[in-house]
């Protein structure tokens, strides 16, 4: 018995969102010195909020059926609330490669957590895939390590993004059922932003005291890693599984070396080459479909 194709759309989509989810790690970086977790956090959702408003809008989209809610709202205080400060919060704490080889046991236990609530079951070439990736997460961080001993504090704040990263997917993946990806998008930011709301006073403060590159850093996070990549998420997690879309992320190693290459100036060594094959290479085997012999085509 063979899967269903992923429809082209939605993989292009999944494109988008590895993209702009990699681009971030450079606009984290670049922000991070200026503003705390909670504001940062705070600041990127208010303003990709604005930007999914107008897209509501626009669409003439309005509030999600009552069923789509309950998936909305966990997402929305789990992925978009806590997962961005802690993962924040974090990175001040670790190496990018320790935080790395933490955040990305989210797709892993996305996929288990798939199997077991959204009975979506354990396909032995995704956890093949997901296996492969994951050795070469490991190896990406290894070679982005600086070395030095890891807080103790940093390594469990990335564990918590890992863990609330899935359980915010596997939340939304019920909701997309009832309500369109530019839906559960919004009204999920929304709802993160609110659970933000408290580091109100600091962003205050942060936006005041840091230079306009910064802010508008903040403002580029909230806009296309946020707004456009978690949309393009959602309207490609509607017409896969959780655990496929989970292992497309790891994709995103590859290209924060692309970016800190072009971007940074960083060339990457033959260790992150390596990972980086391998982590696409694990995508390929979960996204391949066994081939069923026929009568016909013996």
């Amino acid at each position: 018995m063979t899967s269903p194709r992923v429809p082209g759309a939605a993989v292009a989509a999944a494109s988008v969102t590895v993209v702009f989810w990699a681009s971030a790690f450079v606009g984290i970086r670049a922000a991070a010195p200026h503003f705390s977790p909670g504001s940062l956090a705070l600041g990127r959702l208010l303003s990709g909020s604005v930007v999914l408003l107008l897209f509501l809008a626009v669409r003439r989209q309005g509030l999600p059926p009552r069923a789509a809610w309950p998936g909305i709202v966990v997402s929305g205080v789990l992925w978009f609330g806590l997962y961005m400060v802690a993962l924040n919060w974090g990175e001040e704490l670790v190496d990018a490669g320790t935080a790395a080889m933490i955040v990305n046991v989210g797709p892993a236990l996305m996929a288990l957590l798939a199997g077991w609530l959204l009975d979506e079951g354990f396909p032995p070439r995704l956890l093949a895939g997901i296996a492969v990736s994951f050795a070469g997460t490991v190896v990406v961080g290894l070679s982005m390590s600086g070395g030095g001993r890891s807080s103790v504090l940093g390594v469990l704040l990335c564990l918590v993004a890992a863990i609330t990263y899935a359980s915010g997917v596997v939340a939304q993946k019920p909701a997309l059922k009832h309500a369109s990806a530019l839906q559960a998008t919004t009204f999920g930011c929304l709802i993160g932003a609110l659970a933000c709301l408290p580091f109100a006073g600091q962003l205050a403060h942060d936006v005041a005291e840091a230079p306009l590159s910064a802010t508008l850093n903040v403002v580029y996070l909230g806009v296309f890693p946020t707004a456009v990549a978690f949309t393009t998420w959602a309207y490609a997690l509607a017409r896969t599984t959780a655990g496929r879309m989970g292992s497309t992320t790891y994709a995103v190693p590859v290209v924060v070396i692309l970016l800190s290459w072009l971007v940074l100036d960083e060339v990457p060594g033959w260790l992150a080459l390596a990972g980086g094959a391998l982590c696409l290479a694990g995508v390929a085997v979960s996204r391949s479909r066994p081939r069923v012999l026929t009568e016909a085509s013996r």
